[in-house]
C-alpha cells in the first residue's frame, strides 16, 4: 500500500507521451481571463526581442487535444520562447483580435509583432517555424 501511495505523489505518469517527449510540469502558460491576458500581453510587449507562441484552441476541438502533448514538448524544448494557451471560448475577444478563424491556430510573435502562424494540428510545420523564426534569435 505504501508503494502505491508513494507512486501517486512522486512522478507523473508517462502514459500518452510520444517517443522523445518528456512528461512533467508544463512550460505552457494558460490564460483564462481577459484581465490576465491584458497583464500578460503588456509585460510581453515591454520585452522587445521576446519570442512567444500563442495556441488558440478549444476544449471540444479534437485536433487541439491531439497536438497538445506536442505543444507542451516544444515548450520544454525551446526554453527561450514563451508558450501561451488561450481557449477561444473563454476569451473570444482575444481570438477575434488575432483573426483566429480555425482551431488550433498558433500565432508566432517576436516583440509583440506577428512573424508567422500555423493553422491546424501541424506539429512538424509548427516546430520548423519556431526553430527558424523564434529560437535563439
Amino acid at each position: 500500500m505504501g508503494s502505491f501511495l508513494s507512486s501517486l505523489f512522486t512522478h507523473p505518469p508517462t502514459a500518452g507521451a510520444a517517443e522523445g517527449e518528456e512528461q512533467g510540469p508544463s512550460a505552457v502558460v494558460a490564460i483564462h481571463t481577459k484581465d490576465n491576458w491584458n497583464s500578460y500581453w503588456e509585460s510581453h510587449q515591454k520585452q522587445p526581442n521576446q519570442a512567444m507562441v500563442i495556441d488558440f484552441s478549444a476544449s471540444w476541438c479534437g485536433p487541439c487535444r491531439f497536438i497538445e502533448p506536442a505543444f507542451k514538448a516544444l515548450a520544454s524544448r525551446f526554453n527561450d520562447v514563451v508558450f501561451t494557451k488561450i481557449d477561444v471560448d473563454e476569451l473570444p475577444d482575444v481570438a477575434e483580435k488575432w483573426g483566429v478563424q480555425a482551431m488550433p491556430t498558433f500565432v508566432l510573435l517576436r516583440g509583440g509583432r506577428e512573424v508567422d502562424r500555423v493553422v491546424g494540428a501541424k506539429k512538424d510545420e509548427l516546430e520548423a517555424k519556431i526553430a527558424q523564426k523564434l529560437a535563439n534569435a
